[in-house]
């Protein structure tokens, strides 16, 4: 996965609570193990005014006006602001593979479920949780007549705002380590491929008959 780099990026309010993984991408859409090709689909069933299907092609599909992702104020965002339990629902890695697909980059929520915000790590996503009294005023500040625009700087683990406020978040060490190195659950393994390598070759010296099978 590709790693994380400082930017600054413009915020959609989606101002929902318990946005569930199905809403984010439908189920119909999980035949596909590729990471890649979500991103058309992402929150398909209140994007669009049709049914969706897969590899359909959504450039002339009827799209619902009241949607922010539909608003021209936020077809480029990068930050997506959101309300509590975020990622609720099933287990499916689908749902940040469409979010980083379409080209979200981090999510701003009081809260998320556990393994959506866990596997928002080992896909490139950075998902921060905000105190809801600051969700709330970038709320207010992202609806106005101008887009919201925040630069994310995740080394030093701040949100900076266009009017110079500062916000600092958390981050645990390993995840942000992901992020930064961009290593997923493979590139970490590899990280340990020497050892790995040396364990093998003793293992081999050690007991060679549980090498021998299909030999």
């Amino acid at each position: 996965m590709d790693a994380f780099k400082n930017f600054t990026g413009v915020v959609a309010p989606l101002d929902r609570a318990n946005v569930d993984t199905d809403a984010i991408i439908p189920k119909q859409f999980l035949k596909s193990i590729k990471r890649s090709g979500f991103g058309p689909y992402l929150f398909d069933e209140w994007r669009y005014l049709d049914h969706g299907e897969p590899d359909m092609d959504c450039t002339h599909r009827p799209r619902n006006p009241e949607f922010v992702l539909n608003d021209p104020r936020y077809q480029q965002a990068e930050i997506l602001l959101v309300r509590e339990n975020f990622g609720c629902g099933s287990s499916r890695e689908h749902a940040p593979w469409a979010l980083t697909d379409f080209g979200i980059r981090v999510i701003l929520a009081p809260s998320f479920a556990d393994i959506f915000f866990n596997n928002c790590f080992k896909n490139g996503l950075l998902p921060i949780r905000l105190d809801a009294a600051l969700i709330d005023g970038l709320f207010a500040k992202a609806t106005g007549a101008e887009p919201l625009r925040i630069a994310v700087d995740l080394p030093a683990q701040t949100l900076t705002l266009g009017d110079g406020q500062v916000i600092a978040f958390e981050v645990d060490a390993g995840s942000k380590h992901r992020l930064i190195e961009g290593l997923d659950d493979i590139g970490l393994t590899l990280q340990e491929a020497d050892t790995i390598r040396a364990y093998e070759d003793r293992r081999r010296a050690e007991a060679p008959w549980l090498f021998a099978i299909g030999n």
